[in-house]
């Protein structure tokens, strides 16, 4: 029998990175290779009252427990962030993992250290303290960009970190494009969370600014969040409603039909990223992004080569990107094929597969590796 890994993530279906993470990994061939099981955790796709997530929480820890020696798990798989909510709760599930008899991969998926650690310099001093020591609890730290690679190894010396990135279904992606048209609407596609730290607001304020030039765009937002109202709102103070439409959650053969459609995947984030999948998925499907320095990133997209890069929160940059590449249709081309070159050779599900199979592998020691071929 293959051994058992546990993962802990939010529900499949739910709109979220980790949710997407984890359909990845359930339907790659590491599933083949070892038996993996989900225990579910986080609000994401639950409907629950405030008693409700209280009590949800006390229990889980438990539950944690329970399921492990119920599977027979080797490895508790632990997808995290760092977010003071998520990092609280999940190092409870460490130790939970450890008390059982299991191995345990943490995975940092968004935020940073210094952004967790903030900046006043008692408070920071001993966050750091606090992250130094509980970094050490895992059995693997497993992060994905560079320079949370260096932030974590640096303050975990002695601790095994892993630089890991996201990848996606290439083959799945690389679908039909329509030509960069020498004429007509820039079309652009945003999809993920509706936040405000999406920069939505400001690309609404760019598109404005286009409109003015006299220079003529198409936004799909595509996605569900809070701030799906506000944005509406803008939407219709702007006088930009033939320019911008809402499609809602986009799901399969939805979702790759919107990536064919558009040409340019706007991304002028100042959220707490880690490697968001949006970015990766419309790489992947030809679309050249328009995005920020966050994150992993900038690991990812070349300026000038892949995409364009904008400050945050400045609306005006993000304007004279997108009229840079409305204006030169033959560079938009190249970048869409350097982007769709650039994921399917580093940024691949059997990558992401296989970087997982090395690693758990070596978790479960002497485990013979001819069983897991």
């Amino acid at each position: 029998m293959p051994p058992v890994v546990l993962l802990l993530g939010p529900l499949r279906s739910a709109v979220s990175g980790v949710s997407t993470h984890l359909n990845l990994l359930f339907g790659s061939a590491l599933a083949g290779r070892f038996r993996m099981v989900q225990f579910q955790v986080g609000s994401a796709g639950r409907v629950e009252t405030r008693l409700g997530w209280l009590a949800r929480l006390l229990a889980s820890p438990f539950q944690l427990a329970a399921s492990i020696m119920r599977h027979g798990v080797t490895i508790v798989h632990i997808n995290t962030s760092l977010d003071a909510r998520a990092y609280w709760r999940d190092l409870v599930y460490v130790l939970v993992a450890k008390a059982s008899g299991a191995r345990v991969l943490y995975q940092v998926h968004g935020g940073a250290v210094s952004a967790f650690c903030g900046t006043h310099p008692l408070l920071a001093r001993a966050t750091r303290l606090v992250l130094r020591a509980t970094f050490r609890w895992p059995d693997v730290v497993v992060v994905i960009s560079q320079i949370e690679y260096e932030a974590v190894s640096a303050l975990a010396p002695r601790q095994r970190v892993v630089l890991l990135p996201n990848g996606t279904d290439v083959e799945a992606l690389a679908a039909r494009r329509q030509d960069a048209a020498p004429r007509g609407p820039l079309r652009m596609l945003y999809i993920g969370r509706l936040v405000r730290t999406k920069g939505l607001y400001e690309s609404l304020q760019a598109i404005a600014r286009l409109r003015a030039q006299g220079l003529q765009t198409r936004l799909a937002i595509a996605g569900s969040g809070e701030e799906e109202g506000g944005l509406r709102d803008a939407v219709a103070m702007l006088g930009l409603e033939k320019e911008v439409c809402f499609i809602g959650p986009a799901f399969g053969e939805k979702k790759r039909a919107l990536f064919e459609e558009a040409q340019v995947l706007l991304l002028p984030t100042y959220h707490r990223e880690g490697l968001p999948y949006a970015l990766l998925e419309g790489m992947a499907a030809g679309l050249v992004p328009v995005v920020t320095r966050v994150g992993a990133i900038p690991d990812v997209v070349e300026p000038d080569v892949h995409g364009l890069f904008v400050p945050p929160r400045d609306p005006e940059a993000i304007a004279r990107a997108l009229g840079a590449l409305a204006a030169d249709r033959a560079l938009l081309a190249r970048m869409s094929e350097a982007s769709r070159e650039r994921v399917a050779t580093s940024y691949s599900v059997e990558r992401l597969a296989g970087d997982f199979t090395a690693l758990y592998r070596v978790l479960v020691g002497p485990w013979s590796a001819s069983k897991a071929a």
